[in-house]
Order: C-alpha cells, then structure tokens, then sequence
C-alpha cells in the first residue's frame, strides 16, 4: 500500500518515521516543496494549489492513503484535498495538540512559526480545546527554516529565543509545528526541568494506520520511500541526515512505479 506525505519542507519526517518503525512495509511517498518553501508566509489559494498538485501526483503514483503532516496545509487545503479525492481515499490531517497539553497542565505555550502564530485558525484552537488552561502562542522565528537547513547552530539560536519568550512558570509547550519536534532533545535540554512537550506526529501516524485498517483491502507493501522535490523524483536533502528520522528514511530504499527511490 502506498502512502503519501506532503509538506514543504522536512516536517514530514516525524511522522514519516512513526509509520516506518509501526509498519514498515507500507510504500511511503514523501513530497517536499523546496522551491515553494516555506509555505506559511503564502496566500492560501497558493498553497491549496502547491498541496492538490502534489496530491495528484500522488494519485498518478498509486496513492491509497493521502497524509498532510503539516500545519499549513491541513489549516489551508484539507479539505480541498478531500474534496479532490473523494471518500474512497482517506486523507490525514494535523492538528496541534492543544487539547491533551490543556487537559495535563494549567500554562501552556504554544510554540508555532510567526504566520501561524498570527492566524485566526491557532485561535480559534485556543479558545476551543484551551479548556480552563491559561494557553499563549509563542513565535519560533527562523527555527523551522534552521530545521530545513540542517542549520545546528540556528536551531540552538531560536530555540534559545523560543525559551526566552516563553512565560515563565509555563508547565506544557505544544510543538505546533511538524519540524519541531526532529529537534526535541535540543528543546527538551534548553527549557526548565519538569516542562512537558506535546506533539502530533505519533497521533498523526496512529491515525493514519486506523484508517488503512479500516480499509476494505490487503495493508502490505515493498516498503519503499521516493522522496519528490517540488515534482522533481529525487531523494531527501542533505539536512535530513541531522536528524533521527531522516536517517530511518533516507536508510531505505525500493522501487515504486515511476519514480526514482532512495
């Protein structure tokens, strides 16, 4: 069964990673946008385009499953792609875990890049999955575009500045946003003992394989990866090998037809 996960960028890879490790016959397709990247300063008609193109091309390829491991897009074009798919795909979106982080401490921060930060959409989360939680947005700068780079210096720099403007005394941070959390050790040793983390991309998985269990068909596969660069077939970045889950994608390799693999 193929599997494909659409992002502009690296983010995908956490939640690429968990499906290996949880089922790691499945094909996945990973499709990045490094021409298009970052997706979060775009207008939204943009991105909905950039994410059914990629769609499409998923659809070409033999896609069963369509996953968006990416805030921007879920917020901006989850349903243009379930619209474009129709109910016989299922298509996975992401959420950022507001509600259980809400739910196990009193202070949350929710750390997100600056666009997301500003939306309406990381809001209107707040003020529906807050609960009686004291919930603030926190702006990364620059630490999703560190990620994609590879950049560890950046990546210590803004995750630093992240600390800095977190409100003190915060119990929980919800990483609300997929890059986040290939970096959560640096994270985890930059804030306060005793601070949780909350991330989506095991949910996202798990969700993920709920809906091909519910499929009326054979699960398995050759447990090939292609990697796609902006419709290029190519393979990962260079910048994936610094992080965990890069190396257990960018470590295997398969045909899937029509593309080239890595």
């Amino acid at each position: 069964m193929i599997v494909s996960l659409i992002d502009s960028g690296l983010g995908l890879l956490s939640t690429g990673a968990w499906l290996r490790r949880l089922r790691p016959e499945l094909d996945l397709v990973l499709q990045l946008d490094p021409d298009g990247a970052p997706w979060g300063p775009k207008p939204e008609q943009w991105v909905t385009d950039r994410v059914l193109e990629a769609t499409r091309r998923a659809l070409r390829l033999g896609a069963e499953v369509i996953v968006l491991p990416c805030n921007t897009a879920s917020v901006t074009a989850l349903e243009h792609v379930r619209a474009e798919v129709g109910p016989q795909v299922p298509v996975i979106g992401t959420v950022p875990a507001i509600k259980p982080a809400a739910a196990a401490c009193r202070t949350v921060a929710v750390w997100a890049t600056a666009a997301t930060t500003a939306s309406r959409y990381q809001a209107g989360l707040i003020a529906r999955f807050g609960g009686d939680a004291d919930v603030v947005g926190v702006a990364c700068h620059g630490l999703a575009d560190a990620i994609d780079r590879g950049d560890l210096p950046a990546i210590e720099e803004a995750i630093v500045a992240a600390v800095d403007r977190t409100p003190p005394g915060t119990e929980g941070i919800v990483l609300g946003c997929t890059h986040y959390p290939l970096v959560l050790d640096a994270i985890i040793a930059a804030l306060p003992a005793g601070v949780r983390l909350f991330d989506s991309a095991e949910a996202v998985a798990a969700q993920t394989l709920r809906r091909i269990d519910a499929l009326a068909r054979p699960p398995g596969g050759t447990g090939a990866v292609t990697v796609f660069n902006s419709g290029r077939a190519g393979v990962l970045p260079a910048s994936a090998a610094a992080f965990e889950p890069g190396r257990i994608l960018g470590a295997v390799g398969g045909p899937v037809t029509g593309a080239r693999t890595h």
